[in-house]
């Protein structure tokens, strides 16, 4: 499959160019942009990760092509020890080993050797054709994988400039907006700013050090801005904020929201602990880190930084344990 069709995103229009009549529509389309944002985010990280793959499957095959072909390599000194002593159990060998005989057991003992050099050399050969026919489809397969990652890469970088451009057409109409329509918008995206627990306290309750660690990582970071794509440690988007508190406790989570969910063990609202991942819309494109007291911790939206929410915000979809 072709590396833009796997990595294919439809853009949403902008808000900028729907031509809003009323401050209040434009700040509805601006929040209609912010959730469209939000999607294709995600599929930007789901994109990153596919390269991800594409480039280690590449490397994978670059290492089986140079197995091969060093495998083959290791048949050359037999090669050449065959074409220098010409022993192929061909008739001019079994003329000389009649004509160098003195006797009949000799002769006999000589072409039994020239019998016993002719199977080692058709083996050999044997194996040589073998080997080269490896090297080759191995070669093949790292080429075509190497040219694979390389369009899927390219793939991807046009797409996070398209983004990008949608980023700051966003950030732009938001600009434009006034602070309480900025504070309506960011709220009805991010939910209602509520008082962070103590770090202390919310670690204690966590199900374990490494989850503890998270969120006390997690909580350190409330204030620092929202950044698209970003995974600290100055700023930070919503997958990246998880990963990066978790990669303080030595746990290694995908830059992704889709992917982060499901990982883990799954849970049910009821039995949420702090440092459970918590997962929002269908399918998937925002994540929290949860933090006890039926709150989160996350990183949702221009204009908007890291905050501590409710969890029951709309869109809620479940969470789960990964530590």
């Amino acid at each position: 499959m072709a590396a833009a069709g796997l990595l294919a995103l439809v853009l949403a229009p902008t808000a900028a160019s729907a031509a809003p009549a009323t401050a209040e529509e434009a700040a509805a389309l601006v929040e209609e942009t912010g959730r469209q944002l939000t999607a294709l985010d995600e599929q930007v990280h789901q994109a990153e990760l596919t390269v991800q793959a594409r480039q280690q499957a590449a490397a994978d095959a670059e290492r089986a092509a140079a197995d091969a072909e060093g495998t083959l390599a290791q048949y050359a000194p037999q090669i050449r020890a065959i074409a220098q002593t010409g022993y192929t159990g061909g008739t001019r060998s079994r003329v000389a080993a009649f004509l160098g005989s003195d006797s009949a057991d000799d002769l006999v003992a000589q072409m039994t050797t020239l019998e016993l050099i002719a199977d080692h050399t058709e083996g050999v050969l044997a194996e040589v054709a073998a080997a080269q026919a490896h090297a080759e489809e191995a070669r093949t397969a790292a080429d075509a994988a190497g040219a694979e990652a390389e369009a899927a890469l390219a793939a991807l970088h046009d797409q996070q400039a398209q983004v990008q451009a949608q980023v700051d057409a966003y950030e732009a109409d938001f600009a434009r907006l006034s602070a309480a329509e900025q504070t309506a918008v960011t709220t009805a995206l991010a939910g209602p700013t509520l008082a962070a627990p103590s770090a202390e306290t919310a670690a204690a309750a966590a199900p374990g050090p490494a989850a503890a660690v998270a969120v006390q990582t997690a909580l350190a970071q409330v204030g620092d801005p929202y950044v698209w794509g970003a995974s600290g440690p100055d700023g930070f988007d919503c997958s990246g904020l998880t990963q990066y508190a978790y990669a303080a406790a030595g746990i290694s989570l995908p830059h992704s929201s889709g992917a982060q969910s499901s990982m883990g063990t799954p849970v049910s609202r009821a039995d949420l602990v702090p440092g459970d991942v918590v997962y929002f819309y269908s399918p998937v494109s925002h994540v929290g880190l949860y933090v006890g007291d039926g709150k989160m911790v996350h990183a949702r939206t221009f204009g908007s930084p890291v905050a501590v929410t409710s969890v029951d915000v709309s869109g809620y979809r479940g969470a789960v344990r990964v530590a």
